[in-house]
Order: structure tokens, then C-alpha cells, then sequence
């Protein structure tokens, strides 16, 4: 039997289009391989939001030109955003001549054609050049390769209309456009029914949903339909842009059983002028005063950030500012990213870049702050019983086991009669740490 191999970069929409990749390629008798010497195709499903990303791709892809010399039966493909960027299949056929399929991220569907292509012995590249019409969704239907047992990734929502002056994303990916609501209820259910405990919705901007639907349905309507599924226990979302987190949202969140209670709120920078340069569409104010009304209607829960460091004009008051917001929020944790300019975008031809000594710097400060917030709040939870879902064998030791809690806590803790993996069981936090926290589990 064949095999495949494929080396996802990027975000949680990547690694859920490298599952239907993989599903179609188990559909065409290939099977799944953990080696990459072991494949007989290999796909990169690449990321574009940041330049790092790019440059591994470049560099392992190049790694594999002496494989393909020894083995020309060797399939090696390139997919996702990297590939949808202006005149990118023509670098990518100039500097890796060895590579056999191109395709872009709604092109997936049509990898069986491209494979027929290539076993025929021709190059196939497939990149889409137009938006889909009539809210058509030519990944409806595709088999899925899910890795985990316990939680599953569903997309609703595809693609971003907000173009933020450093982000790649809507050019790469397209305008907003919607799943159907009946398609997501139903695909929900059939996981619920699978024994996957978890789902985690999927969108660039989740609070987007419904936006271009005719039924008037909107995410805090997706969420209230969802909810109570038969054999889902929890339900999580990523990623919400706080310009568009409505009160309906937050009381249906409030209110909902599996909804958890963890709210990931990118706030990008503290500074109004930056924000404004960002084109992020609010006011620190306003994201203040979100976070207020989260936390008076959800007690107890956790919010987490992205925060860009060394945006264009970013000066030093700026980044005080962006010091003195992560104070004042407390976030749980957050992401921290330091500027990469992206060919195409606003950002990017902006001319009063922040040179990488300064950058270097600021990122540091601001990791340090957070850190010490991060290991504050979790110094919290020392002795506290919380419910956590058993996701597998801790990948730091295999001798434990690993879970999260409603609030996205990572708990490791040892193995236990009653800690079967997809269960919900109590844990006592035993010692609180930055990132992960040690527990204990509780005999009900």
C-alpha cells in the first residue's frame, strides 16, 4: 500500500484542511505514514502569515530534491495560502523544479484530478483566481481524516472580509462565506454520534457567520442550535474579532451547557493610533469595555490575546500603551507575534518600519509581562477541583495523562482507572505553573 506524508504550517484552518486532504488521499488507497522517508507522496500545506513559515517550506522542500532524483515515482506537492499569493506557482516552479503538485486551499477537492495528472507525467498546479458563486462550498462533502478521537475541528465559516493592514489572510483565502447551517448542525451531530466529545468551530472570523446567509441565522444562532448535541460535551470557537462580539453572543455563551467558557480575544496592540494604522475597526476603550461585559456575564472565565509587536510607526508610548492594556486586562495567556510585513498588504508599504533591535526588545518586555500575569492567575488555581476532558497521554511525558479544563487549562496528571480517554473526570490542581499544571484526580 502507498503511503502519504503531510507536514502542516499554520493555523487551525490548515491543520483541519490537511484532515480532508488526508481523507481523500485514504480514499485513493494511500495510507498514513509518521515518516517522511517512508511516503510515497508527500504534501506541504503551507502557511503565509508570517515570513518564517515560508522559508522552512522553501528550505525542506529543497532538502527533498536528492529523494526525487533517487525515487522519480515520488510525489511532492505544495497546498494551502503560500500558493495563493501573487506569482507564488511561478517562484515555486522556478526555485523547486521537483515538485509535482501546487494547489491552492480551494482547490482541495480537486487533488484526485491533479493526482491522475501526475501519474500520467505531467506537472499539475491548481490555484483558484475567482471567489466561489452562489455561496457554493466545493469542500462540502469531502472525507475527513480526523487525527483525534475526542475533539474535532469544523469549519463554518471560510475565508475574511476585515483586511487588517498587516494580515495576509483575505487574499490567500478569499472573501466570507458561510456554511450552510443545516450542513454544520448535521456534521455536528454525525461527530456527537462518532464518540468525539469536543468540537471546535473554525473561521477566521467566527462572529462573521451568517453574515451572507439569506436566513437570517448569526453565530450566537449556530451556537444555540448546537448546543445540548447528543454526545458533544463541549463546544469551543477561534477565532473572534471583538469588533463584532455582539451582547447577543455573550448572553447565548452565558446561558448555553457545552458553550466553554474561554474567550480568545485578538487585542493586536494597546495603542489607538496603532489600532487605527491596523485597520482593526475599534478602540481600546471599546475592547475594555467588552472585556468587562464578558466577565460580569461569565464569571470565572478565561480570555486570551494575540498581540503584534513593531508595527509600522509603533514608537515607544505606543508600546507602553500595549504594556499598560495587558496590565489592566490580566489576560490568561496570550500570543505573541513580532511584526512580518506581507507582500500585497498595507502594512507592508508603509514606510516607518521598526528597526529588529528595537522589535527585539519590546517583544521580550511584553512576553516577561505576560508571563508573570500568566503565573499569577494560575497560582489561583492551587488546590482548586476542576472538570477536565481526558485528551490522550501527555506529549511532555508519557507517563501521565493530559486534559484541558472549560477555561483551556492544560492539566497533566497521572493515569487513573477512572481517567479514561473522551471522559469528563474531576482533577485537584496539585501545583500551579505558567503553562501547564499538575493535578490529581478526584474518585466521585
Amino acid at each position: 500500500m502507498r503511503k502519504f506524508y503531510i507536514k502542516t504550517f499554520g493555523c487551525q484552518m490548515n491543520e483541519h484542511d490537511s484532515e480532508i486532504i488526508g481523507g481523500i488521499l485514504e480514499k485513493r488507497g494511500f495510507k498514513a505514514t509518521d515518516s517522511i522517508d517512508d511516503a510515497d507522496i508527500i504534501i506541504f500545506n503551507t502557511c503565509c502569515v508570517r515570513e518564517k513559515p515560508e522559508r522552512k517550506v522553501y528550505g525542506q522542500v529543497s532538502n527533498l530534491k536528492q529523494a526525487k532524483l533517487n525515487n522519480a515515482d515520488l510525489i511532492i506537492g505544495i497546498a494551502g495560502c503560500m500558493t495563493q499569493q501573487a506569482g507564488e506557482v511561478e517562484r515555486i516552479a522556478k526555485r523547486l523544479p521537483h515538485v509535482d503538485i501546487v494547489f491552492g486551499t480551494m482547490n482541495i477537492h480537486e487533488l484526485p484530478e491533479l493526482l491522475d495528472q501526475v501519474e500520467a507525467g505531467h506537472k499539475a498546479y491548481r490555484i483558484w483566481d475567482k471567489e466561489p458563486e452562489n455561496n457554493e462550498n466545493p469542500l462540502e462533502g469531502l472525507p475527513i481524516r480526523r487525527v483525534s478521537g475526542v475533539s474535532a475541528w469544523v469549519s463554518i465559516i471560510y475565508g475574511c472580509n476585515n483586511y487588517c493592514s498587516y494580515c495576509i489572510v483575505p487574499y490567500v483565502r478569499g472573501r466570507e462565506r458561510s456554511r450552510k447551517f443545516e450542513d454544520i448542525i448535521s456534521e455536528v451531530k454525525d461527530l456527537g454520534q462518532k464518540g468525539f466529545r469536543e468540537i471546535v468551530l473554525l473561521g477566521q472570523n467566527v462572529n462573521s457567520y451568517g453574515h451572507d446567509l439569506k436566513n437570517g441565522h448569526d453565530f450566537a444562532d449556530l451556537l444555540h442550535a448546537l448546543d445540548q448535541t447528543p454526545g458533544i460535551s463541549r463546544i469551543r470557537y477561534m477565532t473572534s474579532h471583538p469588533r463584532d462580539f455582539t451582547d447577543k453572543l455573550i448572553n447565548e455563551i452565558a446561558t448555553s451547557k457545552t458553550v466553554c467558557e474561554h474567550f480568545h480575544l485578538p487585542l493586536q496592540a494597546g495603542s489607538n493610533k496603532v489600532l487605527a494604522d491596523m485597520n482593526r475597526g475599534y478602540t481600546l476603550e471599546y475592547y475594555l469595555d467588552l472585556i468587562a461585559r464578558i466577565r460580569q456575564a461569565v464569571p470565572g472565565c478565561s480570555i486570551t490575546t494575540d498581540l503584534i509587536v513593531g508595527f509600522p510607526g509603533e514608537d515607544d508610548n505606543d508600546f507602553a500603551e500595549t504594556l499598560r492594556a495587558v496590565e489592566e486586562v490580566r489576560f490568561d495567556s496570550a500570543f505573541t507575534f513580532i511584526y512580518s510585513p506581507r507582500r500585497g498588504t498595507a502594512g507592508a508599504s508603509m514606510h516607518n518600519q521598526i528597526p529588529d533591535s528595537v522589535i527585539s526588545d519590546r517583544i521580550q518586555k511584553l512576553v516577561a509581562t505576560q508571563n508573570i500575569i500568566t503565573g499569577e492567575i494560575n497560582k489561583g488555581l492551587q488546590g482548586k477541583t476542576v472538570e477536565v476532558l481526558v485528551e490522550g497521554t501527555s506529549k511532555t511525558n508519557p507517563s501521565m495523562l493530559s486534559g484541558r479544563t472549560r477555561t483551556n487549562k492544560l492539566i497533566i496528571f497521572p493515569f487513573h482507572p477512572e481517567a479514561r480517554i473522551g471522559e469528563l473526570v474531576k482533577i485537584k490542581i496539585t501545583k500551579a505553573r505558567s503553562w501547564t499544571q499538575l493535578g490529581e484526580v478526584v474518585s466521585v
